[in-house]
């Protein structure tokens, strides 16, 4: 998350008015609006990718996956967001008094950058999990072929699974589908790894 704007506090109502002019996208949590950082083009092939998994994977499924367009509120804590994909498998329930926001997922996705990834794993998951329906959070990198997922049983406890390499699968536990690493990061350049220069043994 961004800095936040140097504006006067916000109610809701303002920023869902202000957010539907805006040419950006924006966070908004107690009052403030975060502007979301750019996407790079690796970042919009992975996530463009990861919708397209999901949508082929659950085609006759009663779930059904959204892209970053759709807005999502956390009710408990007030947060709204845009995840990178999102995956309904109840009844698509919007918040009360409006037509685009979002409050009952099952999955949420954020494809991981340098400037979000702190974010991304602990406040934003801080916040996703008060979502009572959601019962998956995956988290995709974009320098080398690997996700993670964060499962709820039914016990309420969360676990974690990775996938890595291009040859890997990983299953979604909460959808019975698995994502193929080798679609996630299809036509996914990955910048070589440089070994650090090594050091003269001291004498």
């Amino acid at each position: 998350m961004a800095a936040p704007q140097r504006k006067p506090r916000l109610t809701p109502d303002e920023y869902l008015e202000f957010e539907r002019q805006s040419e950006f996208k924006h966070e908004y949590f107690d009052g403030e609006i975060f502007a979301m950082a750019g996407g790079t083009p690796q970042h919009s092939l992975v996530k463009t990718n990861v919708v397209r998994e999901l949508s082929t994977g659950l085609k006759g499924h009663r779930c059904t996956t959204y892209d970053s367009d759709l807005r999502v509120l956390i009710e408990a804590t007030g947060l709204y967001t845009y995840p990178d994909a999102s995956v309904f498998c109840d009844e698509l329930r919007l918040e009360s008094g409006r037509k685009d926001v979002a409050v009952n997922p099952t999955v949420l996705v954020e494809v991981l950058s340098a400037s979000s990834e702190a974010y991304d794993r602990g406040k934003k998951f801080g916040h996703y999990r008060q979502i009572p329906s959601l019962r998956e959070y995956v988290l995709v990198w974009q320098e080398e072929p690997r996700v993670e997922s964060f499962y709820k049983n039914d016990q309420g406890v969360w676990t974690l699974t990775e996938a890595a390499g291009m040859d890997a699968k990983l299953p979604l536990a909460s959808l019975g589908v698995s994502l193929s690493l080798s679609e996630v990061f299809d036509k996914v350049v990955f910048e070589p790894v440089t070994a650090p220069p090594s050091q003269a043994s001291p004498e």
